[in-house]
């Protein structure tokens, strides 16, 4: 009971209700709330404070910057469920909404022109002439029907991956390195009104997550540029529950020596036998491999833990 009425009085003050729906929609920095809410830092931050400490909020450090957003689980809902009777006409927070649209606007337009000025490619798969549409199909083929539950996207990069199957899953996580890339995805999911996925910068290696939180993992063009191949698959295998499902796309062994120094990949792609050997050292059985002939090959492997595995035969196509 005392658990319930804190989170009560924590969330029943004017300021508190307007940032709870405001973070709803997706998460917000400090500096972006003081612009839509036009109150002192301070003073937000200490509404911020009690809404994280009664578990209705959590925050994220990134770089300068603290991310605010819902929590997950019980506490989310209950704040939805308060949110849900707010009255949809409030002038005062219709205007929040107007103002938190134009910051959402710049948000995306600084994020662009950070790439632009930097020269840095939007997209892996253009720089290497794969056609997106192609490996998208592919990927959602490789995936069983239904609701896919938690899905960790581990180097999301722009964000795409949680946009696509935002529709089939209960809830997403991005992580990802670069924080200009995590600005791209930010303005994805906000543009695409995606308010259960959210992301986060994150060393691939020690993820700042428990076990076994995720249904299904995916790893996307991301292990050619890992020193550690090994450590990366066995960070990604701590990730899922018992029964869930590693989804991973790379390119398969190739003699392109151009892209180790023109992209800076850091192999040049994987065999079959070095796949299979790095996912059992990692806890994770094979379950199906595809091939795509595109301009370069590209495999799609997908795993699942062991002990699950045992229940059901391998094969692969």
């Amino acid at each position: 009971m005392q658990s319930l009425l804190a989170l009560l009085r924590a969330s029943a003050e004017p300021t508190r209700l307007r940032l709870l729906a405001l973070i709803a929609g997706g998460p917000f920095c400090v500096t972006e709330l003081t612009e839509i809410l036009g109150q002192s830092q301070p003073r937000l931050s200490r509404h911020l404070r009690l809404l994280c400490d009664c578990g209705l909020l959590a925050r994220t450090r990134e770089g300068a910057n603290v991310w605010f957003a819902l929590a997950e689980g019980p506490n989310a809902a209950l704040a939805r469920d308060i949110l849900a009777r707010l009255p949809a006409d409030d002038a005062e927070l219709a205007g929040d909404r107007r103002r938190a649209a134009r910051v959402l606007a710049e948000r995306a337009r600084a994020a662009s022109e950070k790439f632009r000025r930097q020269g840095i490619e939007w997209d892996e798969t253009g720089a290497l002439d794969l056609p997106v549409a192609a490996l998208e199909q592919a990927l959602l083929a490789a995936l069983p029907a239904g609701d896919l539950g938690h899905l960790l996207d581990i180097g999301t990069g722009t964000g795409r991956l949680l946009e696509i199957l935002a529709p089939r899953i209960t809830a997403g996580l991005g992580i990802d390195a670069s924080a200009a890339m995590l600005a791209l995805a930010r303005a994805r999911l906000a543009r695409a009104r995606i308010t259960h996925c959210r992301v986060r910068r994150a060393d691939l290696y020690r993820l700042p997550l428990g076990d076994g939180g995720f249904d299904l993992v995916v790893m996307q063009m991301v292990l050619h540029y890992a020193e550690d191949p090994r450590a990366a698959l066995a960070e990604a295998a701590r990730m899922l529950r018992p029964g869930g499902r590693f989804l991973l796309i790379d390119l398969a062994a190739h003699h392109r020596a151009d892209l180790l120094t023109r992209l800076a990949h850091r192999w040049p792609g994987f065999s079959e036998t070095a796949i299979a050997d790095m996912l059992h050292a990692a806890g994770l059985a094979l379950a199906t491999a595809q091939s795509l002939d595109l301009a370069l090959t590209v495999r799609l492997w997908t795993a699942r833990p062991m002990a699950a595995a045992r229940a059901e035969p391998a094969f692969a196509v």
